[in-house]
């Protein structure tokens, strides 16, 4: 059977809204009704603002504590001060985040958690808003200058846009392309993927391979080129399967299966060990916690849940 190739961070059941962005009569409709609901972000302390800060707080939000955690959602009315980002509708009623930096208070209903720790475990609406809201407030508050002439930027259009207060030109989100692939080969009448250990991690941590897309390179031109530079193995023509936002700070991550057709030299030093496993010897290294995957928000895991076509145990 063939798992879910759906990650966890591309579920999403909210629309964008994009026509809504720029309707400033709408928009202030929006807040001063009721019924809209308000995601509140912690960003941390405004002084520590740039992107080391952002990747320690990972704009937390509060979710309700139990076995089925949820968003906890509230009004304009109650929300906070701070930036505003719209961040779509569902037919029903209107959905903004603000990035306040008064630090979230845990109560014995909620408890302020990560995008990266509870992202898996959110419903598609909840995984949507939060994904979006984070993403958006790591652009803007790593944006608050212009790159052409270092003035300060307002934001606009509902958060998705950042004008410069001197030259007035536009800054929009910047996203990062990264290509993640999982590589296998057919071996003596075997299936096996090929798994990499980075030097920086626990010994038993492994995971599929993942690089950023080089200026002037297709997708499938950097799948090519990362699996042959990191580990030594060329690989024929890649095959997309699925991508997934990653806003850590602000990467696209476009997931791949390459098969192994030859082998090369080795150029770079940022995989320790690769292991080539059989679905067999996945499950028993996995189950024995010999092996370590990445955790379940993280589309690796898809990909090597897809190509052993069952879900597996554990997770960093």
């Amino acid at each position: 059977m063939d798992a879910d190739a759906t990650p966890s961070l591309s579920r999403f059941s909210v629309d964008a809204a994009g026509h809504r962005r720029l309707d400033q009569e709408w928009l202030a409709e929006a807040w001063a009704d009721p019924g809209t609901r308000v995601l509140v972000l912690e960003g941390g302390d405004p002084g520590s603002h740039g992107w080391r800060a952002l990747m320690a707080k990972q704009s937390q939000a509060l979710v309700t504590t139990g076995d089925a955690p949820g968003l906890v959602l509230t009004t304009p009315g109650d929300a906070p001060e701070g930036e505003r980002y719209l961040l779509g509708t569902d037919g029903e009623r209107a959905y903004f985040a603000v990035l306040s930096h008064q630090e979230l208070a845990a109560t014995p209903e909620a408890r302020p958690a990560s995008l990266r720790e509870i992202g898996a475990l959110l419903d598609d609406r909840d995984t949507g808003l939060m994904t979006r809201a984070v993403a958006l407030a790591n652009w803007n508050v790593t944006h608050g200058f212009c790159p052409r002439c270092g003035s300060r930027t307002t934001p606009a259009a509902a958060g998705h846009l950042r004008v410069c207060e001197a030259e007035g030109t536009e800054q929009y989100p910047r996203t990062d392309p990264a290509v993640i692939m999982l590589v296998h080969r057919e071996r003596d009448g075997r299936e096996e993927v090929l798994l990499g250990n980075n030097p920086n991690w626990d010994a038993r941590r492994f995971s599929v391979l993942a690089g950023f897309v080089e200026a002037g390179e297709s997708l499938e031109q950097a799948v090519i080129r990362e699996v042959a530079e990191e580990t030594g193995v060329v690989v024929g023509t890649p095959r997309y399967l699925s991508s997934q936002p990653w806003p850590f700070p602000r990467s696209l991550m476009v997931g791949y299966t390459a098969r192994a057709v030859g082998e090369t030299e080795r150029t770079d030093d940022e995989i320790a060990v690769t292991r080539w496993f059989t679905r067999a010897e996945l499950a028993e290294a996995v189950h024995s916690e010999e092996v370590l995957l990445p955790g379940r928000v993280s589309i690796a895991r898809t990909l090597i849940e897809h190509w052993y076509g069952a879900e597996l145990p554990g997770g960093w």
